[in-house]
């Protein structure tokens, strides 16, 4: 028996939208230079689909449906930083122009090949290919 007392981590959990209008997904772009989906921390009580609606609309406006989710992993942001990520395949409710909220520095629509290029954690670039093949298979 070990005289070393356990340990309690306890991080954030993040929800994501894959967001995808003809062919590009939707992505912002944060305060550490990295582009990332849309979506925020799960609030207490909140089911994860209604938090990820709830976020991407408050960060760009858009109106969307939570659809599967993609995959779940952790990031590892810094030293003592560390969120779970979960993301989901969203659909659109409308055609409008998304904004930009003050939470971000930029916006824009991407394709799979521009997702390659850009600095962007691997798990984030993973749920993207997932939703596009995903989509893909449903023609």
């Amino acid at each position: 028996m070990s005289n070393v007392a356990p340990t309690t981590r306890a991080f954030p959990v993040s929800v994501k939208g894959v967001l995808v209008r003809d062919g590009r997904v939707l992505l912002l772009k944060n305060e550490r230079e990295e582009w990332e989906l849309p979506g925020g921390k799960l609030e207490l009580g909140e089911e994860p689909q209604v938090c990820v609606a709830r976020e991407i609309t408050e960060e760009t406006g858009l109106a969307v449906t939570a659809g599967p989710i993609l995959d779940a992993w952790q990031y590892h942001i810094g030293e003592g930083r560390d969120v779970l990520i979960v993301t989901y395949g969203c659909y659109s409710e409308g055609n409008e122009s998304p904004r930009l909220s003050n939470e971000h520095q930029e916006i824009g629509f991407f394709t799979g090949a521009e997702v390659a290029r850009l600095s962007m954690p691997a798990g984030y670039k993973q749920s993207i290919r997932s939703w596009f093949a995903r989509l893909a298979a449903r023609r």
